[in-house]
């Protein structure tokens, strides 16, 4: 089976490189020379004209038939892979539609978490617009202790002087 098929890969290397050939100038180039020599070859005596007529015929036959096969090689070498291309493209066309369903899913999921983002930036105004209340109260209580903190201070402090002088004249009494 692998030898039938290596031979087969041969034939078809050959039979590719011969289709490519026949497309090509040299190949333009050359029948165009054959054709010459063939119509010279009767004008210089060298080959009766009935005869290479009947040769050139026969050749000009066998390469159309030749060239009949390889093109029909050629085009169903051709169909298989333009099947495999729609096979691909069948393929592609599946794979976008299952990225657009993706697509689909995510554009959802991405305005529920929008929402839930709208729904925690209100919450958070409102703890804000709590903590604003709480913070003044606050403040207020802060600045009232401290004032009042400032003021005891004072106090004792003028309480201490009054306890100093105090002691003082205790002091001076005690001495007199």
């Amino acid at each position: 089976m692998k030898k039938y098929e290596e031979k087969t890969a041969v034939l078809e290397k050959i039979a590719n490189g011969i289709t490519w050939w026949i497309g090509s100038i040299p190949s333009l180039i050359a029948h165009t020379l054959f054709f010459m020599i063939s119509f010279l070859l009767p004008l210089l005596g060298l080959v009766e004209f009935d005869k290479m007529l009947l040769i050139l015929t026969t050749v000009v036959s066998l390469e159309a038939i030749y060239l009949a096969i390889f093109i029909q090689m050629s085009v169903n070498k051709s169909h298989e892979k333009i099947e495999d291309i729609q096979e691909d493209i069948e393929d592609i066309q599946e794979d976008i539609e299952e990225i657009s369903e993706d697509i689909e899913e995510i554009s959802e999921d991405i305005e529920e978490i929008n929402e839930d983002i709208e729904d925690i930036q209100e919450d958070i105004e409102e703890i804000n617009e709590d903590e604003d209340e709480d913070d003044h109260s606050e403040r207020a209580k802060n600045v009232m202790l401290k004032s009042n903190v400032s003021s005891n201070k004072n106090e004792i402090k003028a309480l201490k002087d009054k306890i100093q002088e105090l002691q003082d004249k205790i002091d001076e009494l005690k001495n007199e």
